[in-house]
């Protein structure tokens, strides 16, 4: 945890000096994100290395999660994704933990996102890097053993090269990654955020299309 938390710490009190010296707005919100980002951070490593904690369930909008993925991915990339919102501005809040959420999601959008722009860089292809956010509302719905009144389907797309077969069925498995310098955490830690929110994480995936389905029920876990 030490390892983490103190460069955490110096990437924070970093942002916060070079905060100080800036005076355009449209920098400083560079500089919130990192600050923000790093907060958000060591708040997850330490709730991910003590006991496990119920979540911190507050009232959530998931148009706001994405959007702040959004802002990370755009920081990261430096614009060169094209990103589609395809939002129905009709979904209301749930109870859900912001930070955790944004985690899950992050994690699935930074994988597609590079492996987009490892497709387009290794096979020079015209199509630009494309990712899509998709939210639908579905009605009597069954996640496991309970059926929901309303639920919340989510659908992160993208056109890269799509997920071998044999990686497909196991890649929410923990050490699974299809790329030679990934972890393969990422996407079980977004499967047990999932899981703890009482949703469901699904993924399809063809050559130029991957598809990853999210359903987050909209009503209180009875």
């Amino acid at each position: 945890a030490h390892e983490i938390k103190n460069p955490l710490g110096g990437i924070r009190g970093a942002a916060q000096l070079l905060d100080r010296e800036l005076q355009d707005d449209g920098q400083k919100e560079y500089t919130k994100v990192i600050i923000e980002e790093a907060d958000r951070l060591r708040s997850l490593v330490d709730r991910m290395l003590g006991p496990n904690r119920a979540l911190r369930l507050a009232h959530t909008n998931i148009h706001e999660v994405l959007e702040r993925v959004n802002t990370l991915l755009d920081a990261e990339c430096n614009g060169r994704l094209n990103v589609v919102r395809d939002y129905d501005p009709s979904l209301p809040e749930f109870n859900g933990d912001k930070e955790q959420l944004i985690q899950a999601f992050l994690n699935i959008a930074r994988n597609a996102m590079e492996a987009v722009f490892e497709q387009k860089d290794r096979d020079r292809s015209s199509d630009a890097p494309t990712l899509t956010f998709r939210t639908r509302a579905l009605r009597q719905f069954t996640i496991g053993a309970k059926r929901y009144r309303l639920v919340c389907r989510i659908d992160v797309i993208d056109n890269g090269p799509g997920i071998p077969a044999e990686l497909l069925q196991n890649i929410f498995y923990p050490m699974i990654s299809g790329r030679a310098n990934g972890t393969g955490l990422g996407l079980s830690i977004t499967q047990s955020i999932i899981s703890q929110h009482h949703g469901l994480v699904e993924c399809e995936s063809e050559p130029g299309k991957t598809d990853f389905i999210i359903f987050l029920p909209l009503e209180e876990h009875l």
